[in-house]
């Protein structure tokens, strides 16, 4: 296993070197994202326009190998065109039968752009494709390729002609993760990297055996009872019914559930390959918190009330545990 590790630790240090080649001034949210393919789960990338989502989601799918489709979500668009259709076909002979022809669910890696404009019809449509890797269609069930990831983004300014997404399908993204502006020099980089006559492209590091090989010694990674506790504590106590802290059970309405501890375990764990170490601590769910919990919490009115955000929160939780 260690030695297994230390490859793993050396592609994916260079695959985060070709991802900031092409991506400049976001190396946190480049981590972010790429823990959440290490841990087999789904992102949620939330930024105004013009930071890269998009470009983000095509150079990963470069470098880790993977078959990548990219649906735009718009209010017109219905469930049929992402999981597919039956078609009635006939045959040479005269008879007739059904045809399933797939969508663009049917990939390795789903872009879901701009996710929040299409209908709650429509986004349920991706709710069992996120959970359980398969999706129904007039009562067939039909297994998506592995490995199979959805990245969605959203921007949170323009919410005329938007739907929020459901708190069921929230749940399945296991980060939330807040892409900001980029610093003053990566910004200045990018000016002169993207507008001359030569532009760095991403190249393939892995393939999608290698990220599936990876997905499970992630899971093989031993976890000491000391981060096992501060997961449960963190989580729990982000429920008013039972948090030690008053301001949740003031200003918190609802809290993380259990899928919200799965996800930490698996994210620390990723955090922790990542970094080059064999076992995970208490500072990876520390620094994994925000991301993993923020959409998994609602506030009341009195916090609206008085200004306390989601964060705040989950930093006084942090404070409290790690």
């Amino acid at each position: 296993m260690v030695e297994e590790a230390d490859g793993l630790k050396t592609r994916l240090k260079e695959a985060r070197e070709v991802v900031g080649k092409v991506i400049f001034g976001q190396a946190g949210v480049v981590d972010q994202t790429i823990i959440t393919l290490l841990a087999g789960g789904h992102a949620l990338l939330i930024g105004v326009p013009g930071l890269a989502k998009t470009r983000l989601v095509q150079t990963l799918g470069t470098v880790f190998g993977l078959n990548a489709k990219r649906v735009q979500f718009t209010p017109d668009l219905m469930p049929a065109d992402i999981l597919g259709s039956e078609v009635l076909e006939e045959a040479p002979g005269g008879e007739r039968s059904f045809r399933f022809i797939r969508g663009p669910v049917f990939s390795q890696l789903l872009m879901a752009d701009e996710i929040n404009r299409a209908s709650p019809r429509t986004q349920s449509a991706l709710l069992q494709a996120m959970q359980e890797h398969k999706v129904s269609v007039a009562g067939h069930a039909y297994d998506l390729p592995q490995p199979f990831h959805v990245l969605a983004t959203q921007n949170p300014l323009e919410q005329e002609g938007t739907y929020p997404l459901p708190e069921a399908q929230l749940d399945r993204f296991l980060m939330q993760i807040d892409v900001g502006y980029p610093d003053l020099e990566s910004e200045r980089r990018m000016l002169l990297a993207t507008t001359g006559a030569h532009e760095d492209r991403a190249v393939q590091v892995f393939d999608a055996d290698g990220l599936m090989d990876a997905q499970r010694l992630v899971r093989h990674v031993p976890v000491g009872e000391s981060v096992v506790s501060a997961i449960l504590t963190l989580v729990r106590s982000g429920r008013p019914e039972d948090s030690p802290l008053e301001a949740v059970r003031r200003h918190v309405s609802w809290g993380p559930g259990p899928r919200a501890a799965q996800a930490l375990m698996l994210a620390v764990r990723a955090r922790a390959l990542m970094e080059g170490r064999l076992t995970p601590s208490v500072e990876d769910v520390a620094a994994l918190a925000t991301p993993i919990l923020k959409h998994r919490m609602a506030l009341g009115f009195s916090a609206r009330a008085e200004g306390v955000t989601t964060s705040d929160i989950i930093d006084r939780l942090i404070a409290s545990v790690c």
